[in-house]
């Protein structure tokens, strides 16, 4: 006689969703943690203190969205990367890696153009700015003639967090209503 619930398929189907289902409180937790970084980078953001430049710091993460200065003693490549002007407006930003002595370096973003060559002529001095990610300095003001970049904003960091916890959860319950579909299925098919 077959058992109306097979034993073994019914807890590896539990197992995987109450795994789905942690899987949805991790996520909400995360959301929980990524709000608090959220609202400590934009409290940063409205400081006045200006901060070390980051180096090779293991916690250069902490100083995001403060104002630093440094001393670029050297230009050692010059580059762009994708960026915004103050108007919103989506282009190229003139970047310039720079030495700062004791072998330590700073990705400098100069400034906005819509030319992607604009700034290849700076040869380094003080920046003065905002730490963005990477870590990279964000010059306010901007260097060699160019129009001024967005302000790094803590608010371009996604946080998907609730949508990956709901996620998780339908997850869960698909599994659930799936595996009862096929128990009554097999319920019905037997002789």
């Amino acid at each position: 006689m077959k058992r109306a619930i097979p034993i073994l398929p019914t807890l590896v189907v539990l197992a995987a969703a109450a795994v789905m289902v942690r899987m949805g409180f991790w996520q909400l937790d995360r959301l929980h943690q990524k709000e608090a970084l959220l609202a400590r980078y934009e409290a940063a953001q409205q400081s006045d203190i200006i901060v070390n430049w980051p180096g090779s710091d293991p916690k250069w993460e902490d100083r995001l969205y403060r104002r630093t200065s440094v001393l670029c003693s050297k230009v050692v490549s010059h580059s762009s990367m994708a960026g915004e002007n103050t108007k919103g407006e989506a282009g190229p930003a003139a970047t310039a890696l720079c030495d700062l002595g004791h072998g330590s370096q700073a990705l400098v973003v100069l400034g906005w153009s819509p030319d992607p060559n604009a700034g290849k002529g700076w040869t380094g001095g003080t920046v003065t700015g905002w730490i963005a990610p990477g870590p990279r300095l964000v010059a306010d003001p901007p260097l060699a003639g160019l129009e001024a970049n967005a302000r790094p904003d803590p608010a371009d960091i996604p946080n998907n967090h609730l949508s990956y916890a709901i996620q998780w959860l339908l997850f869960a319950l698909t599994a659930l209503v799936i595996y009862a579909i096929a128990l009554r299925k097999r319920r019905k098919d037997r002789p």
